[in-house]
């Protein structure tokens, strides 16, 4: 690109915000298709769903590797000194995307891009007989792959790091360990506390005979309460609740009710709501770039899990929620709310971590995190895998997987290429939590009574204008101190677990 001056270098911003907008055209096209398939698309459907969407990805490979775009994105990336945050932000993430479709060789990225698309369905049929033999091979080549696209990228102290990266940017494993060492640590501490404590929780009170309709009525009023924009936004119900969006005006969501237990797809659609809220609140300048969403999974994991917990199950909401609770589901009106709190913060180490409780949760990340340095590091023979993974059970939550399917074959991340993502469900409670006490409560010192007031609207006030209005403008560890003036810590979460379940359980 020949450098003509500022008329230049505008121009070709110009262009590229273009192109940018053409492939969010595609994308979100794809999305709709994709939300379609998992909430409403008859099954014999598939085939040609999946012929259109893989036309689409073609479309969408030619323009982000044609010479128009490459050319206008290394040409703008000398520009940097001239662009504003956002600009910076918008022109060095097309430069991280285009360097990395260069690293890897095409024709590798196709057999793994075949590999991962078929391994969803070996993991389930694995998990379905509980025969981890059976996927071995699948694992070890997904496991082979990563090791090689991590060193295609390049790395500066471990492979992981290189993985780590495509989830949470900036990201590294010095860092992590540090915190996590400090999370574990911690969480086994107050585990243990627990485990000695004399108090008895009955979690069954929850349960009983409940019919979907009043459940779907509950969470959508629910949702607008928290503060959901219903003519920007949806419910639908899916297998395995998710949210997903095309630009800010079309945020989805979806969740899965069951008729024994309504609570489950309560914090499933505040969870989802809090990922939802995020993608509605990305500002219209941005909406249509590639920094027009959340910046990393764990930024986006740490709104989701405010919503849920910290703010969900904290005692303020659930008080002031239970009336309408009660008018949802009768059942609980035999119990107080004091009763239906203790019963939703019920601590209990267990085996399955998407069943897993608020405390004992970040322990199974961290297994996951440790297992895959190893796999990357090439520490583990992948015979011992299941043992390696049981043991940590043990030695963590002091359970033990008596399968394969409620062990190492559990989670689905892996068999689609997913090796990194784990970390960010953790460092979402992280982020959570800091930006409470570090954020929240400096600027808004009558929190808690907002909460019991019902006005949860000026709290997501709040977290639009520190996290959401930013999009994807600031790396995870920028965007922590700028809202929160210090590097990331797991003290702040250790230290809201320690008050809220100290009471709960009496030490």
């Amino acid at each position: 690109m020949e450098d003509k001056g500022l008329e230049n270098y505008k121009e070709s911003f110009k262009r590229f915000l273009e192109i940018q907008e053409e492939m969010k055209n595609i994308g979100d096209a794809q999305g709709v298709l994709y939300w379609d398939m998992a909430t409403i698309m008859p099954s014999k459907g598939v085939e040609r769903r999946s012929e259109v969407v893989g036309y689409l990805s073609q479309l969408m490979y030619k323009l982000e590797t044609g010479k128009e775009y490459q050319d206008l994105v290394f040409g703008l990336y000398e520009h940097l000194e001239e662009m504003n945050d956002k600009e910076k932000a918008m022109v060095k993430a097309a430069k991280k995307s285009l360097d990395f479709m260069k690293k890897i060789p095409e024709e590798e990225y196709l057999e793994y891009s075949k590999l991962v698309a078929s391994g969803e369905t070996y993991w389930a049929e694995a998990r379905e007989k509980n025969d981890y033999e059976s996927f071995k091979p699948i694992l070890e080549r997904i496991v082979y792959f990563n090791k090689k696209i991590a060193g295609y990228i390049g790395y500066e102290k471990t492979p992981y790091d290189a993985l780590l990266d495509m989830y949470e940017p900036g990201a590294t494993v010095e860092e992590i360990d540090g915190v996590f060492k400090e999370l574990r640590d911690g969480l086994l501490v107050l585990l243990k506390k627990i485990g000695e404590s004399a108090v008895e929780i009955d979690s069954s009170i929850l349960k009983g005979e409940y019919a979907i309709e009043p459940q779907k009525k509950y969470n959508t009023e629910l949702a607008k309460r928290l503060g959901y924009d219903f003519e920007r936004g949806a419910i639908a119900e899916s297998a395995h609740p998710f949210s997903t969006n095309f630009g800010n005006k079309d945020v989805r969501i979806t969740t899965a009710y069951s008729k024994e237990d309504p609570v489950t797809a309560m914090y499933s659609t505040i969870h989802e709501t809090g990922h939802a809220i995020y993608e509605q609140n990305i500002p219209d300048d941005i909406t249509k770039t590639n920094i027009g969403g959340g910046v990393s999974m764990g930024i986006h994991e740490s709104q989701s899990r405010y919503y849920e917990n910290i703010l969900g199950r904290g005692k303020e909401f659930i008080e002031t929620e239970y009336p309408n609770m009660v008018s949802a589901f009768e059942g609980l009106k035999n119990y107080s709310p004091e009763d239906v709190y203790k019963a939703i913060n019920k601590v209990e180490p267990s085996l399955i971590r998407i069943d897993a409780d608020e405390l004992t949760y970040s322990l199974h990340i961290i297994i996951r995190y440790e297992i895959e340095k190893m796999l990357i590091n090439g520490e583990v023979n992948f015979d011992e895998l299941p043992q390696i993974w049981a043991d940590k059970y043990t030695e963590y939550l002091g359970v033990t997987p008596e399968s394969y399917a409620k062990g190492v074959l559990q989670d689905v991340h892996w068999s689609g290429g997913m090796i990194g993502y784990f970390p960010s469900y953790a460092l979402g409670n992280l982020y959570g939590a800091q930006m409470l006490y570090k954020g929240m409560l400096r600027d808004l010192p009558n929190y808690y009574e907002l909460i019991r007031e019902g006005k949860v609207s000026e709290i997501t006030k709040w977290l639009a204008d520190h996290v959401h209005s930013h999009g994807g403008t600031y790396e995870p560890k920028v965007l922590i101190e700028k809202i929160t003036g210090e590097p990331l810590t797991a003290k702040y979460f250790l230290q809201y677990l320690e008050e809220k379940y100290s009471k709960i359980y009496g030490f």
